[in-house]
């Protein structure tokens, strides 16, 4: 029987967690069978629909992986929804404070009451005032890991959250993203962020240890490979 998510964090081993980019059942099959941990189902910014999550969520654990829902907000209603249409996990946005954590925590220990054990419960530091309260957030009990998002807290300093095609954020946001992973690492909790290829081994470094990744990079440099091998020469 394979390790759960949990078991694998707690193990140390890095986990993959990658956001097919489509609504696809089979694609988020593929990408487990490829070798992600899990698969990343958006309905934040993404197009999931609750039977999307459903099926989904299903594929992944098919080929023997996860599905994590990130829902649109941290309302009662939704994180139930989410879990009962079949999420393994969520990774729930805008943790600005411990009093919205311990929120969290409650909401998702009431929509499945005697399963959220089993199911991994992240939370999003992505606001300067989410690192400012980091340490009173960290003490909250109840959250397996701590996502640190590069996108939202750029924003909250003041930079795009956007990254062109071979650029890099603005350095003071990278910093802090290394800052704030040591922080969490250094409190004995679990840590993760977004990761691209060039950066992975460093972050993992600086403590993460759940890696998020998009799926279009993939296709994206696949089709360049093969059009500079079809290339005339």
């Amino acid at each position: 029987m394979s390790l759960s998510l949990k078991e694998r964090l707690a193990s140390g081993t890095p986990v993959l967690m990658v956001n097919p980019n489509h609504i696809s059942p089979t694609l988020c099959e593929k990408l487990v069978r490829s070798g992600a941990d899990s698969v990343f189902i958006d309905c934040e910014h993404g197009l999931a629909s609750w039977e999307d999550i459903h099926h989904m969520a299903k594929a992944a654990r098919y080929a023997g992986g996860f599905g994590i829902v990130r829902p649109q907000n941290q309302e009662r209603s939704t994180i139930t929804r989410c879990l009962n249409a079949g999420a393994d996990g969520l990774m729930v946005p805008l943790i600005h404070t411990a009093a919205i954590a311990r929120e969290v925590v409650h909401h998702f220990r009431y929509a499945v009451p005697d399963d959220h054990s089993n199911r991994l419960l992240i939370g999003m530091v992505e606001s300067v005032e989410a690192v400012k309260n980091l340490d009173e957030i960290l003490a909250v009990e109840g959250i397996d890991v701590f996502f640190v998002g590069p996108g939202d807290l750029s924003q909250s300093m003041g930079y795009s959250p956007n990254v062109p095609p071979g650029g890099r954020r603005a350095q003071p946001a990278l910093d802090l993203v290394d800052e704030t992973l040591r922080r969490i690492r250094a409190a004995g909790k679990m840590a993760g962020t977004l990761v691209v290829k060039q950066d992975t081994e460093h972050l993992v470094k600086q403590g993460a240890q759940l890696l998020y990744y998009h799926a279009d990079p993939f296709v994206t440099d696949g089709v360049q490979v093969m059009r500079q091998l079809a290339a005339p020469r």
